[in-house]
């Protein structure tokens, strides 16, 4: 599977269960953490549990897999290492809290509908 595919299906979950303000930044050309960065925010924690599960429900049915999660638990901020990708799921109140758009924006916004099928 390639990226562009997962990343679609990553925004496909996020919709799904009302993701709010979904961003794609493309890292790849500053940082070798990742290619891509997808940062999201539910609206309390049930949500952004919800969304997490749902990413990896789909991208599990695709054979792609986590290789490591961290936060679930407390859910005000779900990473999500795809290694070529992260998922980023915040709560309303961590989001501006932590900005990852501010620290990352030196990578390129990429739209969500550039990754259509």
């Amino acid at each position: 599977m390639n990226i562009e595919k997962s990343i679609k299906t990553v925004i496909d979950a996020l919709e799904d269960k009302k993701a709010e303000n979904i961003k794609v930044i493309q890292i790849g050309e500053i940082s070798s953490v990742a290619d891509y960065f997808i940062i999201t925010n539910g609206t309390n924690k049930s949500q952004v549990q919800a969304l997490a599960d749902n990413v990896n429900e789909k991208l599990g049915r695709e054979g792609v897999y986590a290789k490591q999660v961290e936060g679930y638990n407390s859910a005000n901020w779900i990473l999500m290492d795809y290694s070529d990708f992260v998922v980023h799921v915040f709560d309303k109140e961590s989001r501006p809290f932590y900005d990852l758009e501010r620290i990352w924006r030196d990578g390129t916004v990429v739209e969500t509908n550039s990754f259509e099928e």
